[in-house]
């Protein structure tokens, strides 16, 4: 839930963060910082070495911590392997076409009406089978970690993907600092709830019982792909895109990587997900790209790569883990990736 700052008048003593929470707040700013530099980076890109140029791209009004974070930013190309067919997508489309349920559900909906989305102030709660969990500020969430800009495939369950450049922490970092028991064997995440803001959230023809749930098991959030966005295209991400914190998995199809992220759980039992739960025939819990699994709809063997025209142009094939096999196919070792779709 998004923690509105009321002014000073109106604190009550009751109100005053306990000693505990504050020594928790201090253990996790100061413990295992930069941990992402530490962890062995498994990707073997292709892709261009220069920088993409984003003149093109919007200016935003991000907060000073945030500018600071990305101007320090390391630059990473990762897997991108094929220039010609990796191009990274123009922000009007990366922006402009995605799904964002909790604003409708139309591909348009979240860029027409998420501007009603409040990011500033934002924070996350660090919970369950962890020592150093609590309320966290967007900021002390990034600050000890170090900011990278990494280029993703992104690969829609519904046969479209584009390629997008991600600005923001390992996934790995947050979680070692939250220091997980013996317990944890899965991450579960959760999205906003706030119809309100959201209004998707307030439609009758909503499937989805809010809040939007989804999960990992714990060696896929501590793979060094794992990663938390906090921007995109050199700027802080749009609320369409799931500001100001959502995760990018980019092995698994799009809808496993969470938007608007206000709640991480270290859990013992596998989370029951969102669309799992509606349909999980359709949609298990492993949701890695895989193009020799059919939806029970419509063929994976090929994507409809974004930008393209409107004669369905730019169709590829699509790979396994969605072209990172090399990276994560050990954690799927001795599964049945039919079963375990």
């Amino acid at each position: 839930m998004l923690i509105k700052i009321a002014k000073p008048s109106d604190l009550h003593e009751s109100e005053v963060t306990p000693e505990s929470a504050y020594l928790s707040r201090r253990r996790f700013m100061g413990g295992l910082a930069g941990l992402g530099a530490g962890l062995a980076f498994a990707g073997s890109a292709h892709a261009s070495e220069q920088r993409p140029d984003y003149k093109d791209v919007p200016s935003s009004d991000a907060p000073e911590w945030f500018k600071e974070k990305r101007d320090a930013a390391e630059w990473q190309a990762v897997v991108p392997s094929d220039p010609a067919q990796d191009k990274t997508a123009p922000f009007a489309d990366a922006s402009g076409y995605n799904n964002f349920f909790e604003f409708g559900t139309g591909k348009s909906d979240p860029a027409r009406k998420a501007g009603t989305l409040v990011t500033q102030p934002w924070s996350v709660v660090i919970d369950g089978e962890v020592n150093n969990g609590g309320r966290f500020s967007l900021e002390d969430i990034a600050s000890p970690s170090k900011f990278e800009e990494r280029i993703y495939r992104l690969r829609c369950v519904e046969a479209w993907s584009m390629v997008i450049p991600w600005l923001g922490i390992s996934l790995a970092d947050v979680i070692q600092r939250a220091e997980p028991t013996s317990k944890a064997k899965y991450v579960r995440f959760e999205t906003l709830v706030d119809p309100e803001q959201m209004p998707g959230q307030r439609s009758s023809f909503a499937l989805i019982d809010w809040p939007y749930v989804e999960g990992l098991r714990l060696d896929e959030a501590m793979h060094p792909l794992s990663f938390l966005a906090m921007g995109m295209y050199g700027r802080e991400l749009p609320n369409q895109n799931g500001a100001p914190l959502r995760l990018v998995v980019p092995w698994k199809y799009g809808f496993k990587s969470i938007k608007s992220i206000v709640r991480i759980s270290l859990v013992e039992e596998e989370p029951l997900n969102s669309w799992q739960k509606i349909a999980a025939n359709e949609y298990g819990f492993y949701a890695n790209v895989n193009p020799e699994v059919d939806h029970p709809r419509w063929s994976q063997a090929t994507e409809r790569r974004l930008p393209n025209s409107l004669f369905n142009t730019n169709i590829i094939d699509t790979r396994m883990f969605n072209g990172y096999a090399d990276e994560v196919a050990s954690l799927y070792s001795g599964m049945d990736l039919r079963v375990n779709y």
